[in-house]
């Protein structure tokens, strides 16, 4: 035990932690390359409405759930490694697979080039099989994309709980999980341009390669704690502190008992994460799948214009370094305040409800005639907020999961809980489409606390999305009121 002490324990933990922030960073530009090519670069090609991108956006949303649902057990059946190199592969190859949608279309329609799709009448018969065939194509690629990013989460949850203590996994996941910001962050600013210069097409293949490129380093880094020459026995003793064993940290336990996946719907704990992520997830997505086109309906501001990838770029940014210190707070109610993890968490997942309460006034400040500063600033830094929320509540909710089940169905949980937030998506990006479709037709005639037309309708989901925390964090604390580990007997 002394040389225990004595050695400098290793820190390698936080390089598979960085190998999950680029893994998550990956999957979120390949998740945006189409919202921020869609209004400006593929719609004139194809004819779409925002019906036909909500229609997308929902059917992606519930393929990505129903995938959800076996890519845990997938996850926890594989192991980490393999498992996550196949979800890896799908997924890029599932990015890449778009940039063939155009030229299939126009080989169908028998059609010589972009020009000549442009071309077509708007609202003619030609125009509409030219947007039902590229949404049918476009929605195969997203089903292929969907399935392999399906197993990120349940991966990813899975490899923090085998590499950190519980007291620090919610800081680790709001790290990694800082991916999906970074990834929001960097998109704009890279996507517009490639498919600026290089057409759409290549977008969605570059930023696909990147996958690839992940892989390898996967293959060389990654080995679980107890089995890699980078872990000394110091940093094994700190990553295992949570098990209940006196032996040699090589010999604890790594995975627990097994919970067959029917169970698992006969815990309460089970129930409240899926509540937690079927409340919420959709309102990530939203913002991630609507903002650009927000932008550009509301304000006139191309995705691929200085001032709208600039405000992208400021929305992501808030997000990011906020939602960091999400995932400490959970750390000091433990660490200063002596509170366990659980319950430190539910504090801190409190205390997270209240950020996105602010869409409120996004809508209302966008209006504001007077305002000093350019009104599309006030949604971008407010939508900021909301995500740096919607983030950092997000790490701390994964993170009960390690908190109350056996490290063997971490995985499994994870991907139930992420099937019920993609039916929540679906719900939501869905609804959306055809709220803003049908508002933009009625005009004046539509209307919600003062505004008219899409305006009232952005409205509307903003009020979602805003009182949404609230109501999923007060029905979880009612099924599990406090911390209650589950014992498989």
């Amino acid at each position: 035990m002394s040389s225990v002490q004595t050695t400098k324990m290793t820190n390698y933990r936080w390089v598979i932690c960085s190998m999950l922030f680029f893994a998550t960073t990956i999957n979120y530009m390949d998740r945006q390359v189409l919202s921020l090519t869609w209004k400006d670069f593929i719609a004139p090609e194809f004819h779409w409405t925002d019906d036909d991108y909500g229609t997308i956006t929902a059917v992606f949303s519930i393929l990505y759930a129903v995938f959800c649902l076996f890519a845990g057990k997938f996850i926890d059946w594989m192991g980490t490694k393999k498992g996550y190199l196949w979800s890896i592969f799908v997924w890029s190859l599932g990015a890449c697979l778009h940039a063939v949608c155009g030229w299939i279309t126009m080989k169908y329609e028998g059609l010589d080039s972009v020009e000549a799709l442009r071309a077509v009448q708007a609202g003619s018969a030609t125009a509409l099989s030219i947007a039902t065939i590229s949404v049918y194509l476009f929605l195969f690629c997203r089903s292929v994309l969907a399935m392999g990013e399906s197993g990120n989460f349940p991966a990813a949850i899975k490899v923090t709980a085998e590499y950190f203590p519980k007291k620090d996994r919610a800081f680790s996941t709001s790290i990694f999980n800082a991916g999906a910001s970074v990834g929001a962050l960097v998109a704009p600013l890279s996507i517009p341009p490639l498919a600026e210069w290089f057409g759409w097409e290549m977008a969605f293949i570059i930023i696909g390669v990147l996958g690839f490129v992940w892989m390898g380093f996967w293959v060389v880094f990654y080995e679980k704690p107890n089995k890699s020459n980078h872990v000394n026995v110091a940093e094994l003793t700190y990553i295992n502190q949570d098990a209940e064993t006196d032996a040699d940290p090589k010999d604890a336990d790594d995975e627990g008992p097994q919970i067959s996946f029917l169970n698992c719907f006969t815990y309460r704990q089970t129930w409240s994460f899926i509540v937690g992520k079927f409340m919420t997830d959709g309102v990530w997505w939203f913002f991630l799948f609507w903002a650009p086109a927000y932008f550009s309906d509301q304000f006139g501001y191309k995705s691929s214009s200085g001032m709208g990838q600039l405000l992208i770029f400021t929305l992501y940014f808030i997000v990011t370094v906020l939602s960091i210190f999400g995932g400490y707070l959970p750390k000091y109610f433990v660490e200063k305040k002596g509170m366990g993890a659980y319950a430190g968490r539910m504090r801190a997942m409190l205390l997270f409800t209240f950020f996105p309460m602010t869409a409120l006034l996004a809508q209302p400040l966008a209006a504001w005639e007077a305002s000093p500063i350019d009104p599309a600033w006030w949604p971008a830094i407010i939508i900021g907020l909301a995500g740096a929320g919607h983030q950092a509540w997000s790490a701390n909710l994964f993170s009960t999961i390690g908190d109350m089940f056996p490290k063997s169905t971490i995985a499994t949980i994870t991907g139930i809980g992420a099937m019920a937030g993609g039916l929540g998506s679906m719900l939501i990006n869905k609804c959306s489409g055809k709220l803003f479709t049908y508002a933009e037709q009625q005009g004046a005639d539509f209307t919600f606390f003062g505004f008219e037309g899409k305006p009232a309708g952005y409205m509307i989901v903003f009020c979602i999305c805003a009182i949404a925390y609230i109501i999923g964090w007060t029905i979880m604390k009612v099924l599990v009121p406090k911390y209650k580990p589950i014992v498989v007997e």
